[in-house]
């Protein structure tokens, strides 16, 4: 499926341990679509914040088991993306 590049990176994932890789190692999270392939996320990340990606890694997290009443259910199934920048290149936003 042909995705613009805006729907494809859904939204940062700012957390702790990504804070961590963002100094340590150049690497930044990103909730992607699910649909989305590792050279789909490479040219959005680089054309959305203008820089050189190196590396993609990507996993799907399964939704967490949530009760609703007496209903059990699940939240939704997410893919993650963690894009690693060339090291002259880095990201405001963490």
């Amino acid at each position: 499926m042909k995705h613009e590049i805006y729907g494809i990176v859904i939204r940062p994932l700012v957390t702790e341990k990504g804070t961590h890789q963002a100094t340590a190692m150049n690497c930044y999270a990103f909730e992607v679509a699910k649909d989305a392939n590792k050279t789909q996320i490479k040219q959005a990340i680089e054309k959305i914040y203008n820089v050189k990606v190196a590396d993609v890694r990507t996993a799907v997290r399964k939704g967490k088991p949530r009760r609703t009443g007496r209903v059990m259910s699940t939240t939704r199934d997410w893919k993650k993306a963690v894009v690693e920048l060339h090291p002259d290149h880095h990201i405001d936003l963490f």
